[in-house]
C-alpha cells in the first residue's frame, strides 16, 4: 500500500507542462527510485481531474476515460512506496471535491503541492491559453469575474491562490500542503524541477530535465491575430483537435516563433491582479504551510515597466501577421506535398533513348 500520495494541483500556468514533460518520460526511474505515477498514461491524470471535478465532458474523452479515476487508485493501493498524481485543473475543485478526493485515497498519508507564480503574470498567461483553445474573449473583458462552477478552469477560480487555498487546504494538515514559490529572476530552468523533487524527497537527476520545456507566450499582434482567427474559426470543437492544429500547429510552432510585444491587461486588471497577489501573502504569511522560495515574489510589483495592451494593436498589424502566416502554411503545404507524394516511376528504356536522341 502506498504509503505518501503527492497530488500536484497546479496552478495552472506555473510550469505545471514542464514538471509533467520530465515525470512522465521518467516514469520507470521515478519508479526506481521508490515513487510511482498511477494510472496508464499521462491523460488519466486529466481524466481523473475531470472526474473529481464532476465534469460530464469526460463521457467524451473516449474508451476507458471515465474509469480513470478507478485505475489510478487501484494502482496507487497495489504500490509499496509513494505515489504522485499531477494536474494543474485539480485545482479548480469545490471544497466538497478536494475532500472527497483526499478521502478516496485514504488510508494514504495525502500532501498537497501547489506551484505558483505571480497573479498578473497568471492572468495573462492563461488568457493567451485560452486563445490557444479557441476562446475569443478580448483581454479587456478577460478574468472579470469567479466562477462557481469547477468546470471552469481559464478563470480566477483556478488563478487565484487564496481563493484554491480556501477550497483545498482544509482537505490536509497545514505541514502537508506544500507551495513552492516562484524561482527569482535569473534562476536556471532547473530551479523548479530541483524545487519540485525537494518536496518529493527524491533526487533531481533521477529524471533528464533535458526533456522538459517551458510553454513559450504570443507577442501582442500575435496573440490578437489568433482571437481574431478563433471568431472566424468553424470545426475544431474537440480537446484533440484544438491541442494539435491550434495550440501546437498554429500558436507554438508558427506564432510564437515571431517574438513580438510584451503587454499587460487594463490598469483596473493589473490593481486587481496586485490585489489578488497580496491577500494570498497574508494568508500564506498567516499559515504554517511548507514553503519553499520566497512568497514575496508572488507580489506584483508596486512599479512595471511599459508595455502594450491588445486593444493597441491595428488592423495593418493584424494583416501583416495573418500574411505572413499565409505564407509560411503554403510553405508548410508544400513541402508536406513533397515528402508524401509517391516517387516518380523511373524511364523506361525506349524513354531513355529518345531524351539521349532530343540531347544530340
Amino acid at each position: 500500500m502506498t504509503s505518501r500520495v503527492f497530488v500536484h494541483i497546479g496552478l495552472p500556468k506555473t510550469g505545471t507542462s514542464y514538471l509533467q514533460a520530465i515525470a512522465w518520460p521518467g516514469r520507470s526511474q521515478l519508479r526506481e527510485a521508490g515513487l510511482l505515477l498511477p494510472g496508464a498514461r499521462k491523460s488519466d491524470h486529466l481524466f481523473a481531474s475531470m472526474i473529481v471535478r464532476d465534469d460530464p465532458g469526460i463521457a467524451r474523452r473516449g474508451p476507458g476515460a471515465s474509469e480513470a479515476w478507478d485505475r489510478i487508485r487501484a494502482d496507487v493501493a497495489g504500490f509499496d512506496g509513494d505515489a504522485l498524481i499531477t494536474h494543474e485543473f485539480f485545482c479548480a475543485a469545490s471544497a466538497e471535491q478536494a475532500q472527497r478526493m483526499v478521502a478516496q485515497l485514504a488510508p494514504a498519508e495525502v500532501h498537497l503541492i501547489i506551484t505558483t507564480r505571480d497573479p498578473l503574470g497568471l492572468l495573462t498567461s492563461s488568457w493567451q491559453e485560452s486563445l490557444k483553445n479557441k476562446a475569443t474573449t478580448p483581454l479587456a473583458d478577460y478574468g472579470r469575474a469567479e466562477s462557481d462552477d469547477p468546470r471552469d478552469v481559464w478563470d480566477w477560480r483556478s488563478l487565484d491562490l487564496g481563493l484554491v487555498l480556501e477550497r483545498w487546504s482544509p482537505a490536509v494538515p497545514p505541514e502537508r500542503l506544500h507551495l513552492i514559490a516562484p524561482a527569482p529572476a535569473g534562476a536556471p530552468r532547473e530551479e523548479l524541477w530541483s524545487r519540485f523533487c525537494d518536496v518529493l524527497g527524491i533526487a533531481p537527476d533521477t529524471c533528464d530535465t533535458s526533456r522538459g520545456f517551458a510553454n513559450a507566450s504570443m507577442g501582442v499582434v500575435e496573440a490578437e491575430t489568433l482571437r481574431r482567427v478563433n471568431e472566424r474559426l468553424t470545426g475544431f470543437n474537440t480537446a484533440r483537435a484544438r491541442g494539435v492544429w491550434l495550440r501546437s500547429f498554429l500558436a507554438d510552432e508558427r506564432l510564437v516563433p515571431r517574438g513580438g510585444d510584451r503587454f499587460w491587461p487594463a490598469p483596473d486588471q493589473v490593481e486587481d491582479a496586485r490585489l489578488r497577489g497580496a491577500r494570498a501573502v497574508a494568508k500564506i504569511r498567516a499559515s504554517t504551510y511548507d514553503v519553499n522560495g520566497d512568497v514575496d515574489l508572488l507580489l506584483v510589483p508596486d512599479d512595471l515597466p511599459p508595455r502594450r495592451h491588445p486593444e493597441s494593436v491595428t488592423d495593418a498589424e493584424v494583416a501583416d501577421v495573418a500574411l505572413d502566416l499565409v505564407a509560411t502554411l503554403l510553405r508548410d503545404l508544400q513541402r508536406r506535398s513533397e515528402r508524401t507524394s509517391p516517387p516518380a516511376d523511373p524511364p523506361t528504356r525506349r524513354e531513355r533513348l529518345r531524351q539521349a536522341i532530343k540531347g544530340v
